[in-house]
């Protein structure tokens, strides 16, 4: 490994796929950051460089990770336990990249939330995880019991927690209500997590891809860090992208990577025979941008300017010959069945909307039904109705497939039957 790798989060990511063991990641340069760091550097000077590093959250709303983390109190005068909880469910839909870390380098999770931990002061770790990824579940536990040789005067308990999966808990706080053994319920905010979080103390909440970065940073420094990125802003970042193109996946590049680039230079370009319409840039709640956005870079502030969200830079394809009135209603029954039901707005309107959508699909849309879809962007789609994000996140590609593609609802309901019924993909 060179001092400072620039492609640092998927290093260790063989052509096989095979997971990194201790032995082999200690070799590659595995733990260095962590013996470079705990009892040589205070918690203040890390917290400093991680603010200094201008990281964002990986997990889709690109919150400064640094700031988020100084919100909790450091100097805690009432007894209990600091916690911090890794969010491994990964469920929001063409999503994979944090699969992609955990089954290849589970070690170098384990690094950044040791000293994630160490930095936060917490005492008590958790990984969340969904059930379905029974690799992930295994390779973690076998490195996590690997990592209690290492030994050092910082005491770290670290759990993982296999959730039953939904949607929901990529919200911190239901997701702390489920790990506390309650229903999956959202949590009014303030207090937040920071200052009242799992069972009332400072709990922390980052993403697989976040917390990766921690060791890197505290490493090599902030300013290595800033370098990697294409733009203002800082690091590399994993991004994914499926659908009707040559060669479907996922690659570490400098965030800030432009979007023909990533279609056409690493997932090869559309499959023969299939022209790009439209693509949701992070996952299923993020609104379409089209072939008018390809070049814009996709960080942050590029795509929330285009007027849709990077989310977690992995981008599903829409072809022209699939529907998309099927896509989006696709989409609008998973988020529908995922609400956690707590918000009117949210467990009535979802199905709802995937019942209009249903019926502009199989050809029993009226015009009006556009009407409809409008006022349920306007009234469901509003954040502030909502206790969380869910609602709003789900009529992102409602609104979206309204403004661009438009002509295929007309027809549709013109028709009485949908268009690409012949030979069309939904």
């Amino acid at each position: 490994m060179t001092d400072a790798p620039t492609r640092p989060l998927t290093r260790n990511v063989r052509a096989d796929r095979s997971p990194t063991d201790f032995a082999a990641y200690e070799a590659n340069g595995g733990y260095r950051a962590l013996n470079a760091t705990v009892g040589r550097r205070s918690p203040a000077e890390c917290l400093q460089v991680i603010k200094d590093s201008n990281l964002r959250g990986r997990g889709g709303a690109g919150f400064p990770t640094g700031l988020k983390w100084s919100f909790v109190p450091m100097e805690d005068a009432t007894p209990g336990h600091k916690y911090l909880i890794c969010n491994a469910d990964e469920m929001e839909p063409g999503t994979f990249k944090d699969r992609l870390l955990m089954e290849c380098d589970p070690h170098q999770l384990i690094e950044g939330m040791i000293l994630s931990a160490y930095t936060l002061q917490a005492d008590v770790a958790y990984i969340f995880i969904r059930a379905e990824y029974l690799l992930a579940v295994r390779l973690l536990r076998e490195a996590i019991a690997a990592c209690y040789i290492l030994g050092s005067d910082f005491s770290l308990d670290m759990y993982v927690h296999v959730s039953a999966g939904r949607y929901i808990c990529g919200e911190e706080t239901a997701l702390i209500s489920s790990l506390e053994g309650k229903r999956a319920n959202p949590r009014a905010k303030p207090p937040f997590p920071q200052v009242s979080g799992l069972w009332g103390r400072p709990t922390i909440v980052n993403n697989v891809e976040t917390l990766c970065n921690i060791h890197h940073i505290l490493e090599h420094g902030a300013e290595w860090f800033q370098s990697l990125g294409r733009g203002e802003d800082a690091g590399t970042k994993l991004y994914g992208v499926s659908g009707r193109v040559r060669n479907p996946g996922c690659w570490e590049l400098p965030i800030g990577t432009p979007i023909r680039e990533i279609l056409e230079e690493h997932a090869g370009g559309m499959e023969d025979g299939y022209q790009l319409r439209g693509l949701l840039p992070g996952g299923g709640s993020t609104d379409f941008l089209t072939t008018e956005h390809l070049d814009l870079a996709m960080d942050y502030g590029t795509i929330g300017k285009a007027g849709s969200r990077m989310g977690t830079g992995t981008m599903i394809i829409l072809d022209d010959r699939t529907c998309p009135i099927g896509f989006i209603h696709n989409l609008t029954r998973f988020f529908a069945q995922e609400s956690c039901g707590f918000c009117t707005p949210c467990r009535d309107g979802l199905p709802w909307s995937a019942q209009v959508l249903e019926g502009i699909e199989t050809g029993q849309g009226r015009r009006e039904d556009l009407d409809t879809l409008a006022y349920q962007i306007d009234y469901i789609g509003a954040i502030g109705n909502t206790h969380c994000a869910l609602a709003p996140g789900a009529m992102e590609p409602v609104q979206s497939a309204l403004k661009y593609f438009r002509e295929d609802f007309e027809a549709h309901i013109e028709r009485g039957a949908c268009p690409y019924a012949d030979g069309g993909a939904h």
